[in-house]
């Protein structure tokens, strides 16, 4: 069972759910006794803190600055083997943190989502997962750059979500001309499934959407 505690956080759009070509993606409903992060008052220095539990692995969120650079420390708990803090420093601020088993093998992920500062507001992702619940290992996500089905008409404006079984990233299309305030060419919605890699774990294109 998935419960989650939150101290304060950054505001930010959460990203709704998957849909098809014809109609957009309804939003995903909230995880049952789980509350909407807090916005942090101007001028905290821990500008998000959330702790996540998923079948007894705890993970604490702390992010600190912000500005355009800020840093993580994710803190495990309940690993058999290694439950040190890990520290990552973040492009932009932490907007959300959410817990997940994409692969279903009752051994957790964590996922951070970032966003830059400036006028992309491109999103980034922080994850690691926990390998048979006895230690962490970072999550590879590829650049949207390096995906040439979803790479055109991409300027950023990025949302992250957990949804079902994938992770979902959501982003407007800008056509030739179109300025970025005003993107003309709908949205483009990438849908990820959680695979072993060669050195960790990676997530794998499994589906593109546009409406």
């Amino acid at each position: 069972m998935l419960t989650r505690t939150i101290v304060a956080v950054s505001a930010s759009a959460v990203l709704g759910a998957c849909g098809n070509k014809e109609s957009p993606p309804a939003d995903p409903p909230e995880t049952a006794g789980s509350s909407p992060p807090a916005v942090a008052e101007q001028g905290d220095r821990v500008v998000y803190d959330e702790t996540l539990e998923y079948a007894g692995i705890t993970f604490r969120v702390a992010a600190t600055g912000d500005g355009s650079i800020g840093t993580v420390t994710i803190t495990p708990s309940g690993l058999e083997i290694d439950n040190g803090p890990i520290t990552r420093e973040t492009d932009g601020q932490v907007v959300l943190a959410e817990i997940a088993d994409l692969n279903i093998d009752n051994s957790p992920e964590i996922y951070v989502y970032t966003q830059s500062a400036g006028s992309g507001s491109y999103g980034g992702l922080i994850a690691y997962a926990a390998n048979d619940r006895k230690s962490l290992s970072e999550i590879y996500l590829p650049p949207v750059a390096e995906i040439p089905q979803a790479s055109t008409g991409y300027m950023g404006h990025d949302e992250f979500r957990v949804v079902e079984s994938t992770l979902v990233q959501r982003f407007p299309v800008y056509k030739q001309g179109d300025t970025n305030a005003e993107p003309t060419g709908g949205t483009r919605q990438l849908q990820y499934k959680l695979a072993k890699g060669e050195a960790g774990w990676v997530l794998r294109v499994d589906r593109v959407v546009e409406y």
